[in-house]
């Protein structure tokens, strides 16, 4: 697997750069990739989505210097900034459409194994898609599907400055509440030890979880 991190990255650039993988794993060219990312201060809109759930005038954001854009990854509206790591996973789905939720409960579990490694519990509730500590949210997921090669993906605020989230109803729920790694541990997150972990837990599940024997316990 190829892996790449973009670092600090502007978001359509990155889409850009996921677009450009997907036709190369389609076409043979290259083998599945993991990218990761951080994005300045923007709020996505998935194809379910709402800019409903956007709490504050277009004026406000512009002022605050916050890029908004509609896309094609599932689920509602989030926010990105600094600190906070994406996981774009570029895979193949061999099986298909029997893989596409099983692919999602795979980036939760990389997200509840990497929280072990700080000693937090993490937690999926049922009907949801993320990752939950104590009754705030800590990643959040959307992904899109072409030609059964995956990207967008997986959202972990690990050392970001989470009040943007309050410009927005997250995940399209109002009232929910944001944490980070961070916050939770109430101390300065190394971020490159936490992307070196976040690989290396997505690297041990993939490689697993993708067996035919593991992918039938996944709910």
């Amino acid at each position: 697997m190829n892996i790449i991190d973009l670092g600090l990255i502007e978001y359509l650039e990155a889409y850009e750069f996921q677009k450009k993988r997907v036709e190369e794993v389609a076409n043979g060219i290259s083998e599945n990739y993991l990218l990761l990312a951080e994005h300045p201060p923007t709020i996505t809109v998935g194809r379910l989505g709402s800019r409903k759930n956007i709490l504050c005038t277009e004026e406000e954001l512009r002022q605050r210097g916050i890029s908004v854009y509609d896309i094609d990854r599932g689920g509602d509206v989030t926010y990105h900034s600094p600190g906070q790591v994406l996981l774009y996973p570029i895979i193949y789905l061999e099986h298909r459409a029997r893989q596409i939720h099983k692919f999602l409960r795979l980036l939760e579990e990389v997200c509840i194994k990497f929280l072990k490694y700080f000693k937090i519990d993490g937690y999926r509730i049922e009907n949801l898609t993320g990752v939950w500590v104590g009754n705030k949210k800590i990643a959040s997921i959307g992904i899109g599907i072409k030609r059964w090669i995956t990207y967008h993906g997986m959202a972990t605020n690990i050392d970001n400055d989470l009040e943007g989230f309050s410009l927005i109803n997250p995940c399209g729920i109002n009232g929910l509440k944001m944490t980070s790694l961070k916050e939770e541990l109430r101390t300065k997150i190394d971020l490159k030890l936490a992307k070196d972990i976040l690989v290396r837990v997505f690297e041990e599940m993939y490689g697993f979880t993708f067996t035919k024997e593991f992918i039938s316990t996944l709910a």
